[in-house]
């Protein structure tokens, strides 16, 4: 793993949470996108070499709207950036670790991405993620 790539954090409101953020960090969002197939809305922040990823549920049954909805807003996964998210899955996979995703699916930001299930990794979610080439 390469480094923490970023840190994702489940909101109610992507504009509100902007509007948070954007005071907190003293700098805009530097790019919004939805992720149709996971059911969110993301708005990325950048502050020097770290990034902050805000989601927001776009359905009842996107993973961030079960998440809200049992633990409320907050740190939903922290993201390690991959040379190689492959062999970087098959690796855990042998370490003993619960892959959720075991063939890299397409995210935000340009990214493949796998995500290992939090009760091997002390109830966080982590995400594994590579740029897309």
């Amino acid at each position: 793993m390469k480094k923490i790539e970023h840190i994702g954090i489940a909101v109610n409101s992507l504009a509100e949470a902007s509007i948070t953020y954007e005071k907190l960090l003293g700098i805009p969002a530097y790019k919004e996108e939805e992720v149709v197939s996971e059911g969110v809305k993301t708005v990325f922040f950048k502050s020097g070499p770290n990034k902050i990823e805000l989601l927001e549920a776009t359905n009842d049954e996107s993973s961030i709207a079960k998440f809200i909805a049992k633990k409320g807003e907050g740190i939903h996964h922290v993201a390690f950036e991959v040379e190689d998210i492959v062999a970087e899955i098959s690796r855990l996979k042998m370490e003993g670790f619960v892959v959720l995703n075991e063939i890299p699916k397409k995210g935000a930001d340009n990214k493949w991405v796998a995500f290992l299930h939090p009760k091997n990794t002390n109830g966080v979610l982590i995400e594994l993620c590579q740029e897309i080439e």
